[in-house]
């Protein structure tokens, strides 16, 4: 482990640096979490089947209510009195629907395990190939993006290419990624990052926005990019992330900077303007002009994650106020048995703190900003709660109130506050992290390395071509191949096959299966990889041509003379 660079490793394994050290958190949290048997209702599973009602849907009757099998067995069906809920199977037995007094409504995933029907809540109702297969591996804050899709509240999607070179399949991820969280409802925001080509390597404007069109745009519309509730945009034709990247700037300094990125004495000023104008296209989602503040996502490789703790910060930084919870000993606590004391040993608090000093408060105003954020709160605390306002502080002491609920609360009084004062409140970005893929020669996947990549723009017989010359997991006999299997773990055509090429999860586990069993051969599996990379390939420089009439669409000329959206 420690011979290893975990920003540039393909293994997962290598990962866990990033969960002990950065604080990632594993994005398996989000899996599908086994709920019952469905051979077990009514049975063994009764309790554990009961206990999951009252906790998701706040129903206490189920206790004592009637569970019984109805319809033939594709049905559970729960009453007492007038209450009633019906969980019904689909005719496939993939899904399972509930109805709860034939009003409220959910939907639960069915699987086949040792020839019975299990049931699972699915955290993330309509999951990518990414998240199921594992190749989404962490986040950041992702739960605030999967309670927005469960809400229905507004979130986005964010990310940016810098025009440089061609777009190829390690691109394509992160393009499919954005446009399947503008699937779940979310709007969307694609840069073309020519400032930054533009600083750090020199690439011409003209070159910036050409390269950006014909390579990434293009490839982004055809896999499936929409207007409606989507931005592609240039940087330099941003006014409003040009004039926040400026503001982002007061907030940052130049060690930091320089701890991240490398900054020297060598460097250019504008190739670190550029790199506050990265952190404004992740921030920039949630000015006025675009709808205000909201959770967004970022998705990423895991070596961009020092970009995102930049951001993170940069967002505390501009925000006026600062919002978090904790403890404090209950001075009404006793060991002894007093009457009127509380039993208690501490008391949650909701703090409020101003970011600026006392004699700011007063200059700007926002000393009346805390008279305004008291009144709000007084709304929202019942019983015993307690506020204290100080200069530049409120807390809430929560002796009625779940402290979660008010934390939830004051947040929204302090953002609607700070905005009517001109402030920012800005949400920390969250961040998804998928794997690197490995190149088709071994290694990291590089634009600077040819062989390595899968252009989307290549000649399909030549991309082909490539796949029939890949590394494989392969052992290097037939015969040991047949006694002891293939490594698929180890092959770049199967990981292919896994990131790309097939979209079902029972086919491409079979590939695998198969490899492993030594009942697939490598000749065999590259000429299907090969066969299904020309095919989409073909597909795909279809559908980018047909983009190139619906570049106005987005407020793209493609004779290269550029508007702001």
């Amino acid at each position: 482990m420690n011979e290893i660079n975990p920003w540039k490793s393909t293994s997962i394994d290598d990962y866990q640096k990033l969960f002990d050290e950065f604080g990632i958190s594993p994005f398996d949290e989000f899996s599908p979490k086994y709920l019952f048997s469905w051979e077990g209702i009514p049975g063994n599973d009764n309790g554990m089947f009961i206990e999951f009602l009252r906790q998701n849907y706040g129903i206490d009757w189920v206790k004592t209510a009637k569970i019984e099998k109805i319809d033939d067995g594709k049905t559970i069906n729960i009453s007492a009195e007038n209450n009633n809920i019906s969980l019904k199977l689909n005719d496939e037995q993939t899904e399972l629907n509930l109805e709860i007094n034939d009003v409220r409504t959910d939907k639960f995933v069915v699987k086949i395990e040792n020839n019975k029907l299990k049931i699972y809540l699915q955290r993330i109702k309509h999951p990518h190939r990414f998240m199921r297969r594992g190749i989404i591996f962490g986040h950041r804050s992702y739960d605030s993006i999967v309670d927005a899709m469960d809400s229905g509240k507004p979130f986005s999607a964010m990310s940016g290419f810098m025009p440089s070179g061609r777009v190829h399949l390690g691109h394509k991820m992160v393009m499919e990624e954005i446009i399947w969280h503008q699937q779940q409802g979310g709007t969307v925001f694609m840069a073309v990052a020519d400032m930054e080509a533009h600083s750090v390597r020199g690439i011409s404007w003209e070159d910036c926005r050409r390269i950006g069109v014909e390579e990434y745009i293009l490839s982004l519309i055809a896999l499936g990019f929409e207007p409606e509730g989507g931005r592609i945009y240039f940087q330099s034709t941003s006014p409003e992330v040009r004039d926040l990247a400026f503001e982002l700037g007061v907030k940052a300094n130049f060690s930091e900077m320089s701890a991240i990125y490398g900054f020297n004495g060598e460097t250019n000023i504008a190739h670190m303007v550029s790199a506050t104008v990265q952190s404004a296209d992740i921030l920039h989602p949630q000015l006025q002009e675009f709808g205000g503040p909201r959770p967004v996502v970022i998705p990423v490789g895991a070596d961009q994650d020092p970009h995102i703790r930049l951001t993170r910060g940069l967002a505390d930084k501009m925000n006026m106020f600062h919002v978090f919870d904790g403890q404090q000993p209950n001075p009404y606590y006793s060991n002894d048995d007093e009457p009127g004391k509380n039993k208690e040993p501490h008391v949650w608090l909701v703090n409020i703190y101003s970011k600026l000093p006392a004699e700011e408060l007063v200059k700007l105003k926002i000393k009346n900003a805390f008279i305004d954020i008291e009144k709000s709160l007084q709304n929202i605390i019942i019983g015993n709660d307690e506020i204290n306002r100080y200069t530049g502080h409120i807390n809430i002491r929560c002796f009625s109130s779940e402290h979660k609920t008010i934390l939830e609360k004051a947040h929204e009084i302090v953002k609607e506050v700070e905005k009517s004062i001109g402030g920012y409140t800005f949400l920390p970005p969250a961040s998804t992290y998928h794997k690197f893929m490995t190149g088709l020669q071994g290694g990291k996947m590089s634009s600077s390395i040819p062989e390595s990549i899968i252009a989307l723009t290549e000649e399909p017989k030549a991309a082909g071509k490539k796949v029939m010359r890949a590394k494989t997991g392969g052992r290097m006999t037939l015969e040991e191949q047949k006694e002891h299997g293939g490594l698929p773990d180890e092959c770049t055509v199967y990981e292919l096959m896994l990131y790309h090429l097939v979209e079902d999860d029972n086919e491409v586990l079979e590939v695998k299966q198969q490899c492993l069993a030594g009942k697939l051969m490598c000749g065999t599996c590259k000429k299907r990889a090969a066969g299904l990379m020309e095919e989409f390939l073909i597909d795909h420089q279809r559908k980018r041509e047909a983009a190139k009439e619906r570049l106005p669409e987005f407020g793209i000329d493609y004779n290269l003379t550029f508007r702001v959206l």
